[in-house]
């Protein structure tokens, strides 16, 4: 597939919801799946994919944990009340360990815990024990959020997990095969760079928008 620029996260939205549809027959369930975005940028995409597939839409908050002075790089992921996930390999290579993040993770919580306040105004998250679910995000660059957001999904009893984006680096679609039960990508560029570089708007999104589309 050659490459493609989104108009912006809604219209990438309903493309991915497309595709989406086509696949969820395939897991048999009897009952609506559950579309949970990774705010704030799946939040757009993700409403998008839940009108596509008659499915219910709620939020999976996850923060990335940042190397240490490079804090746009995620060698590690927090999902709310979940155990960090690290990229072992991405930490061996800067020679890291888990430890030395203890800080970085302790700012992340918090960051969490303020989220869950101002998008759900403190409730816990939805139940998804022996549900289809699908985590959606606006795209995936090395994978190390999703993960975590896979696993805490996993580990509160989903039946089946869906990883969809509308683009994914080739390493994080490979490397997440091993957490969801399937994985939609529409652009899995061999060059990935920045998520953004795939959509004409890319503009940040505010605490305001995720609650306008979510509550």
């Amino acid at each position: 597939m050659s490459e493609r620029c989104f108009t912006d996260r809604a219209a990438a939205g309903r493309l991915l919801g497309v595709t989406v549809a086509r696949h969820l027959g395939t897991f048999g369930m009897d009952r609506r799946p559950l579309v949970l975005a990774l705010p704030r940028g799946g939040v757009p995409v993700a409403a998008g994919v839940a009108a596509a597939v008659g499915a219910d839409l709620d939020l999976v908050i996850v923060r990335k944990i940042g190397a240490p002075g490079r804090p746009e790089l995620g060698v590690g992921a927090v999902a709310e009340d979940g155990q960090p996930v690290f990229d072992d390999a991405l930490l061996a290579e800067l020679g890291l360990t888990p430890a030395d993040l203890a800080a970085t993770v302790a700012v992340e919580r918090a960051e969490l815990a303020r989220r869950v306040t101002a998008y759900r105004g403190g409730r816990p998250a939805g139940p998804v024990t022996d549900r289809l679910v699908i985590v959606v995000d606006d795209g995936v660059a090395t994978g190390v959020t999703a993960r975590a957001a896979l696993r805490w999904l996993r580990d509160r009893g989903a039946r089946a997990l869906v990883l969809a984006a509308p683009v994914c680096s080739r390493d994080a679609d490979h490397a997440l095969a091993a957490d969801a039960d399937l994985v939609i990508c529409l652009q899995k560029p061999a060059r990935f760079g920045a998520v953004g570089r795939f959509y004409e708007d890319f503009s940040q999104l505010t605490d305001a928008d995720v609650r306008a589309v979510t509550s």
